[in-house]
């Protein structure tokens, strides 16, 4: 399939189409997996940022009795509060007292506080107060800050109230999102190479899928081009025949009525064996298409049997053959099916077993029936089928033995059209054949006795035969 262009170039584009849905697919899951991730982790970020900010609005708030004025108490709750006269500038780091009582989250490393007054101005800050941090009051609930270093904050601003439920000022409770960055640059990083890995991995399952998807298309194609070559091979031979004749008639300068019939007969014969191709191809053809509607009805198996038995065995005996028939049933099997079809199936294997019978052989055809299915089996003692053969021999215009059956008028479709047709009635066919030893074609088709009195068809006779 790769040395043919056409199929080669069809089979990457179908490749890379594989590819980019799978990979906008998955990328697109990627994305939604870092996003519920990085939603999930906002979320608790903000929910541990507002409890700690809750936690310790409460404990100050009850405590302040001056607006702008921190209480002693607000040392003892911090242990590195700093004051600052006009701004962050002239914040003063205090040492922490080890007898000073420690609230363990603003201890943290990750944390900081401020306050401010009514104005905005900045009185005191806690914790570890990054440098560079913008001390610009903003009353927004929610911020996002970076400090001068770039580093990245989220804070959350609360309202202070003294007990006499005056405004007091505001606190804000901030944490650092370094430790959160660094989390999601993972998650970046897991997510970029696990897509890039599944592209790769996506790349070589579309190749291989387009070549399982490409592969039928192909021996479609190889058997319509081994079709149209054995089609133009078969027509050519008659057509070739049939122009020599008439051209060397035409170069005779007289031809008396002897002659003229044998050159009428051969090109008779080069017409039968013309028509009887096209017949053949033309049945093909509607059996793979199956756009008419087949007429079915109940067809008796022991009459078409019966019938084609009697109407060969002058055909056998000419060849010295014999022919029999074994009906192992006791009353008439009948199917649903289409009569016409089933005689040409029959026909077609027992006019084969004749031909490839030596003289002297037998021919028989068997009749039985299982719980679900009739069963014939056509059998002779003929030349046999090599087993490297044997899953060829359905196919169109395939022959075992090219000679003999060019010399007995066949086009090696007689098999094809038995196959088709018992595909079309949902039934198998199975062939066990040894070399000079005889074939056996078992048929199973699915039956059905209807209980009205069946009335025995009328079939057609004159079939055109190989």
């Amino acid at each position: 399939m790769n040395q043919n262009k056409l199929f080669r170039l069809t089979r990457i584009r179908l490749a890379l189409y594989y590819a980019i849905v799978m990979g906008l697919i998955l990328s697109l899951c990627v994305f939604g997996f870092y996003r519920a991730v990085f939603h999930a982790h906002v979320v608790a970020l903000d929910s541990e940022i507002e409890s700690v900010g809750g936690t310790l609005h409460d404990s100050i708030e009850l405590k302040l009795q001056s607006p702008g004025r921190l209480e002693p108490f607000a040392h003892q709750l911090f242990p590195n509060l700093d004051n600052c006269g006009t701004g962050a500038s002239n914040c003063i780091q205090q040492q922490p007292h080890s007898k000073r009582h420690l609230l363990g989250i603003v201890t943290k490393t990750s944390y900081y506080i401020r306050f401010f007054d009514i104005s905005g101005k900045l009185i005191a800050n806690a914790g570890y107060y990054p440098k560079g941090l913008p001390d610009v009051f903003n009353q927004k609930t929610w911020q996002f800050l970076k400090d001068s270093k770039g580093k990245d904050y989220h804070q959350i601003t609360l309202a202070l109230h003294t007990q006499n439920y005056q405004d007091w000022g505001y606190m804000q409770v901030g944490r650092s999102l370094q430790e959160f960055n660094h989390y999601l640059d993972s998650v970046k990083l897991v997510s970029v190479l696990g897509l890039l890995i599944a592209m790769v991995m996506i790349a070589g399952a579309s190749w291989w899928l387009s070549g399982l998807a490409m592969h039928p298309i192909y021996q479609s194609y190889r058997q319509i081009q081994q079709f149209t070559a054995d089609a133009a091979h078969e027509l050519r031979t008659p057509l070739a025949a049939t122009g020599a004749t008439v051209e060397s008639a035409l170069l005779m300068s007289q031809i008396d009525e002897e002659e003229t019939r044998d050159i009428l007969q051969t090109i008779q014969r080069q017409n039968q064996r013309l028509t009887t191709l096209v017949v053949d191809l033309l049945m093909l053809a509607r059996l793979d298409k199956q756009s008419q509607k087949l007429q079915r009805e109940n067809c008796c198996l022991n009459d078409i049997v019966s019938d084609l038995v009697e109407e060969f065995e002058a055909i056998a005996n000419a060849a010295e053959v014999k022919l029999t028939s074994s009906i192992q049933v006791h009353q008439p099997l009948n199917i649903i099916g289409n009569a016409d079809q089933l005689y040409r199936l029959f026909s077609n294997l027992i006019v084969n077993a004749i031909q490839y019978t030596p003289r002297g052989g037998e021919v028989t055809v068997f009749l039985d029936c299982n719980d679900y299915n009739a069963v014939i089996k056509v059998q002779d003692t003929g030349i046999g089928i090599p087993k490297h053969e044997l899953t060829r021999i359905f196919d169109r215009f395939y022959r075992v033995s090219s000679d003999r059956s060019r010399s007995t008028g066949g086009s090696g479709l007689g098999l094809a059209i038995a196959q088709a047709i018992i595909q079309s009635h949902h039934g198998s066919i199975d062939v066990q054949s040894n070399l000079d030893e005889g074939s056996t074609f078992t048929i199973k088709l699915p039956f059905n006795i209807p209980p009205l009195k069946t009335v025995r068809s009328i079939y057609p006779f004159k079939m055109l035969y190989r």
